[in-house]
């Protein structure tokens, strides 16, 4: 079975240097998150100053995959692959190091962007390095990264949250250590059917922005983003505010809210571990639909119960089992196998800016309406999930069998070196 088939340690070894990208989006946004009470007390912040600094890494990370996505396809996937993981660097050592909110705000602006200019790019590598049998694992594997940017940031802040600014440089201090060693590394991979440096300068780099607008691109384009950003209005809603909805709406204590997040972390890693193992083959599209299905069902109780803390229970326990099998590393993995090749950069760069956008401006209402109805919150995100498990379903009935039945490639190993 081709899902089965072994994958060289070379390609995993390009899949961990790609995940890098996610590992450092999530490690940036959860980092913020949990360091911005300190920041608040140590620059004596104000509200507007706090506010915009969580609204910025939002909205730089969308900014910069529209327009890292773009470059990437313009100038070379290799070259701005290199050089966007620097360039966060740089800002995660600003923030790390900065004396004042306003320094603090110029690190955020330069890592937001590099982080999101590096997501579409490292998924576009990771799929040209891969053959066409191993595809699937290798880009879900970005995901496993993910849920590991988002463990060691809050490992980190609960082991350091006595130590104040001491450690909330510690927390953001690891994703520079971690932006500069995978930079090293990537200035050495050695990718596939990758021109020299002399030829990129000869040669246009890219496509032109008609060849996006055609059917081939705009379908799956268009699929993928419906997908994506109605799932995560309701993963971004929870991810952001689980533990204030828990504190706020079910009433629980704010060590059992912390507990239960910190309890489905462990699960959601290795459930997005088992979900790389069937990424390549029939299981990743049959359990899509199970999970689907029980996703919904765990929004429905959320809303049945209005919020309270039994249904919110039994709703984080369905959602941690069935999110890894119908979430984000599908979003990946489609995209990945839908998007015409030679585009893949600026359509993924696309939707992932649009549908951050769409969070970042969500976001900004969910406590108000919270507070309003609660109701009318889980309601509406039980509705965007019912829309995104439909838009799923279209996307494995027609468009994966289309460009599984179009594109025919070498089975070659083509195996990237050092």
């Amino acid at each position: 079975m081709a899902g089965t088939r072994p994958i060289p340690k070379q390609l995993w070894k390009a899949a961990a240097l790609s995940g890098m990208a996610s590992y450092l989006d999530a490690g940036l946004i959860v980092s913020i998150s949990v360091n911005l009470a300190i920041y608040r007390d140590s620059y004596d912040m104000g509200v507007w100053m706090a506010g915009a600094i969580s609204a910025i890494v939002t909205g730089c990370i969308a900014v910069g995959s529209l327009v890292g996505g773009r470059l990437a396809d313009l100038f070379g996937r290799r070259r701005v692959y290199n050089w966007d993981i620097f360039c966060f660097a740089l800002g995660a050592i600003v923030i790390t190091l900065a004396p004042d909110d306003i320094t603090l705000l110029i690190g955020v602006l330069v890592a937001g962007l590099a982080a999101g200019a590096d997501l579409p790019t490292s998924l576009a590598v990771v799929s040209d390095a891969a053959p066409s049998w191993a595809r699937g694992r290798l880009v879900a594997f970005t995901q496993v990264m993910w849920m590991l940017g988002i463990a060691v940031a809050i490992a980190l802040g609960f082991a350091l949250s006595t130590s104040g600014m001491t450690g909330a440089r510690l927390i953001t201090g690891q994703l520079a250590v971690a932006a500069l060693v995978t930079w090293a590394y990537r200035s050495r991979l050695k990718l596939p059917d990758e021109p020299s440096e002399t030829e990129t300068d000869a040669a246009p780099q890219g496509v032109s922005l008609k060849n996006i607008w055609t059917r081939a691109a705009l379908l799956p384009m268009t699929a993928t983003f419906v997908f994506y950003v109605t799932w995560g209005l309701g993963a971004n809603t929870f991810g952001q505010f689980g533990t204030y909805l828990l504190v706020t709406v079910s009433d629980a204590s704010q060590s059992l809210a912390t507990g239960i997040n910190l309890a489905a972390i462990p699960i959601g890693v290795l459930l997005t571990f088992a979900f790389v193992r069937f990424a390549d083959t029939p299981w990743r599209d049959r359990l899509f639909h199970v999970a689907a299905v029980v996703q919904i069902l765990a929004f429905v109780i959320a809303s049945l119960t209005a919020g309270a803390l039994v249904g919110m229970l039994v709703f984080f326990v369905l959602y941690q089992l069935s999110n890894p099998f119908a979430g984000e590393a599908n979003y990946k993995v489609w995209s990945q196998l839908t998007l015409p090749a030679d585009t893949r950069g600026t359509t993924q760069g696309l939707t992932y800016a649009l549908s951050r956008g769409v969070f970042a401006v969500a976001a900004f209402f969910t406590p108000a309406l919270a507070d309003h109805s609660p109701a009318v919150l889980l309601w509406t995100i039980t509705a965007c999930m019912t829309v995104a498990a439909f838009a799923g379903v279209f996307i494995i009935r027609v468009l994966v069998p289309r460009s599984s039945g179009a594109v025919r490639e070498d089975t070659d190993l083509r195996v990237p070196s050092t």
